[in-house]
């Protein structure tokens, strides 16, 4: 078991459903450890039956399929429906990665309109704090009466990137100011309930730039292991991209993900045994 900086962190994903509100949360806790598996898949490719096609070849070995509706060459309303009953028949959620960034009332009208009417389909969406408050007000609008869960961009994976220091700590207040929707982070470290000067609760914390092969690359992504992001960092679910969709096997690397996600979860928490 890590020495951990939360009291939530050495608690099994099933254990902890009971701290949130937020529905979504509780169904991806509780199927985190129904399949045995922390992983999410960014599954960003330009074309439709690429992203379909991967979506029913990993989703035995996901927590959650992440995103980019927007780049899709090729979209049609079919794409949401195909992707709607692979998330049925795998058991996983939906996490469009779409990092809304306005005030509320115009990011409100983003996530419920448009071509892509993600609130109608998406489990999870994201936002940039800069906005403030309102950003959250707005989404949870919509969110909130589907049962739809925000993360918050807590740390980015970038070199260079302005998200850290009084920024992390300023979100997570935001975050504990709005707990019925905000269920967690994408960020690189678990933050301390302290650093806010609020009284710790729980969140989920989705990690980006995971990878087992290479350190970055030439845009200045940075990359590290499942363990690092899990054991160290005490975040719960890795994020893998072209490390496993690029791969010439991406069902062989996914399950290679998920096992070395999971052991380290299993190390975190002080529990015994293997992954399947």
């Amino acid at each position: 078991m890590s020495n951990s900086t939360s009291p939530y962190a050495s608690q099994r994903y099933s254990a902890r459903a009971a701290n949130f509100a937020n529905a979504t949360a509780v169904q991806l806790l509780n199927l985190m450890d129904e399949k045995k598996t922390n992983l999410s898949v960014a599954v960003d490719v330009t074309e439709k039956k690429d992203l379909l096609r991967l979506a029913d070849e990993l989703g035995p070995y996901i927590c959650v399929l992440k995103t980019h509706i927007d780049i899709l060459t090729d979209f049609d309303p079919s794409v949401i429906t195909t992707l709607t009953a692979l998330a049925q028949k795998h058991n996983y959620l939906i996490f469009e990665d779409r990092k809304f960034a306005d005030i509320g009332s115009t990011v409100a009208a983003q996530y419920a309109h448009g071509v892509y009417k993600i609130a109608s389909w998406a489990h999870i969406t994201n936002a940039h704090p800069v906005p403030g408050d309102g950003i959250v007000h707005g989404l949870a609008q919509v969110g909130l009466p589907l049962g739809r869960a925000l993360l918050l961009l807590a740390e980015m994976s970038s070199k260079g990137t302005l998200a850290r220091g009084e920024y992390s700590q300023e979100t997570l207040r935001m975050a504990q100011d709005n707990a019925e929707f905000v269920v967690g982070f994408i960020g690189q470290r678990r933050l301390k309930g302290t650093e806010s000067g609020k009284e710790e609760r729980d969140f989920l914390y989705m990690t980006p730039g995971v990878s087992m092969a290479q350190p970055g690359d030439a845009l200045g992504q940075q990359y590290r292991s499942p363990e690092q992001v899990v054991e160290e960092s005490e975040c719960d679910v890795v994020i893998v991209g072209r490390g496993i969709y690029g791969a010439q096997d991406p069902v062989a690397k996914a399950r290679e993900y998920r096992e070395a996600g999971w052991n380290a979860y299993l190390r975190r928490t002080g529990q015994t045994g293997r992954s399947e």
